[in-house]
């Protein structure tokens, strides 16, 4: 069976002018099994060449593949792009068996089964043993309701079989690494690079994030594996930075030090960056320079918000104490912070952007990211404010980029104009140019440099496409009617979808 699986071009801004793009790992995880299963796999990145969809149907018609599988990490936004290309492709091929994944697909396979008849199957959770399953049973034509983890329609209804069992050893099945061999991908300033991920999950409970209801449980890869991995990758395929994908990769302490500890042994010169939880950077306090001789040149630390009362509401679990203190031990060992700041948790006035501001500045972080609330119907936060107003009901646009949810208190002109300014303050203030100019380490200054240029560029475009391309709905449609799932024609499917 011949099998293709595309990764379909991402629209965000800054995914399209870095000019720099990272593998697609999910895909390469699906492959990997696959692959040694004997099947003949390729990869379509048209995330990497940003294909317009007419190209990528195109390349799909001629390879003819037996079956077609798509994904991408930024599910949500993606979707409508997936939508219609698999449309395009049912239309001139009514052969190609069609499969989707991911998180978005996984918590509304529902409605894309019922608004999008060229979709024949979605995998629903972590998909290794999943798909492997799933295509098995395709070339045997074996019935596929005891297959866990799916959805189809059954008696062309729309039903999900039961969840999948988790994934206990992640170092079970290989990644399919070889698939990107075509493709030149790089990152921090044209290195090459990949994504990798040490663990998966988050035992954290923050309402408006729904990895702990995707993977369920955190687990975690063998310390020595992984970093015979990394080696592997550094020096077979001249991969120099590696960008972790996890959402907590250091939550069990003695794990993460025993991978350092490994990894430091071998003696590799990488660069490594990714996202940690603030508590965990003063957790670990004492082993901090073990990171750094590892490798570690910045994290992004998902601070959120810098009012003790909203961190509180959203169940972030972490302090203002030591949000800060994070940061000061992380310049302390010479490794890069950018900290978060996400808009929409309220309906902020005036006054709190300018609180959040001063905040900023006294946190001092190296770099920023404004990020806004965009709530996804699988999450805790949604039930609080699923009865909100939204703003913005192009699909492809809900990349934590945008303003989706309306504010009762400033349009979303003094919003953009608000977040644009603490944005280019930050970054221009003394302390930060000055570090931009003097660093002494100068991998460091390289790191710095090349972010300033990315960030100016995407600065600019923003305020393009807020003005001139992003369209605000005028209509008053609340989050809640704008997820609504379909409404069941009969008794069959409420039976069904009830299983």
């Amino acid at each position: 069976m011949k099998i293709l699986i595309v990764n379909p071009p991402h629209l965000a801004i800054g995914s399209r002018l870095a000019g720099e793009h990272l593998p697609p790992l999910g895909l390469l995880c699906i492959a990997g099994p696959l692959i040694d299963a004997g099947y003949n796999v390729q990869l379509l990145d048209a995330d990497y060449n940003n294909l317009c969809v007419d190209k990528i149907v195109s390349e799909i018609i001629l390879q003819n593949p037996d079956l077609l599988m798509l994904g991408h990490s930024g599910s949500t936004s993606a979707q409508p792009i997936i939508n219609e290309i698999t449309k395009q492709v049912r239309e001139k091929n009514h052969t190609i068996k069609i499969i989707i994944g991911g998180v978005f697909p996984t918590f509304h396979w529902n409605e894309i089964l019922y608004n999008n008849p060229q979709i024949d199957y979605i995998v629903c959770g972590e998909g290794e043993t999943t798909c492997l399953k799933l295509i098995t049973a395709l070339e045997q034509h074996l019935p596929l309701e005891n297959i866990h983890g799916i959805a189809y329609r059954l008696n062309g209804q729309p039903f999900k079989t039961s969840p999948a069992e988790l994934i206990i050893d992640l170092d079970r099945y290989r990644i399919a690494w070889e698939l990107t061999q075509n493709y030149r991908y790089t990152y921090w300033g044209q290195h090459k690079a990949v994504v990798v991920q040490f663990s998966r999950g988050c035992p954290y409970p923050c309402v408006y994030c729904g990895q702990s209801l995707f993977w369920q449980k955190w687990r975690h890869r063998n310390p020595q594996l992984f970093a015979n991995e990394l080696e592997m990758l550094h020096k077979e395929y001249g991969i120099e930075v590696f960008n972790f994908a996890d959402e907590n990769m250091s939550s069990h302490r003695e794990v993460w030090k025993e991978f350092l500890e490994i990894l430091i042994a071998k003696k590799l010169s990488l660069i490594l960056v990714g996202s940690i939880r603030a508590d965990n950077i003063v957790r670990d306090a004492d082993i901090l320079h073990l990171y750094k001789k590892a490798g570690f040149e910045r994290f992004l630390l998902g601070i959120e918000n810098y009012d003790e009362s909203v961190v509180k509401k959203i169940n972030k679990a972490g302090t203002v104490a030591k949000d800060r203190e994070a940061i000061k031990l992380l310049r302390k060992h010479g490794i890069l912070s950018m900290a978060t700041y996400v808009i929409g948790f309220g309906d902020e006035k005036i006054i709190d952007f300018y609180r959040s501001l001063k905040q900023l500045l006294l946190y001092d972080p190296d770099q920023i990211q404004l990020l806004f609330v965009t709530p996804h119907r699988w999450t805790p936060l949604f039930d609080e404010i699923k009865h909100k107003e939204i703003i913005l009901t192009d699909q492809r646009k809900w990349d934590y980029k945008h303003q989706v949810l309306a504010n009762k208190h400033l349009s979303a002109w003094l919003i953009f104009l608000c977040s644009k300014l603490i944005e280019v303050t930050m970054q221009a203030r003394p302390k930060a140019l000055y570090r931009l100019l003097f660093q002494k380490d100068a991998r460091l200054r390289d790191a710095m440099k090349w972010y300033t240029r990315i960030g100016k560029r995407v600065w600019f475009a923003e305020w393009y496409q807020f003005f001139f391309e992003t369209k605000s709905t005028k209509e008053k449609i609340t989050l809640e009617d704008f997820w609504a799932e379909p409404k069941p024609q009969n008794k069959i499917q409420q039976n069904i979808v009830k299983q």
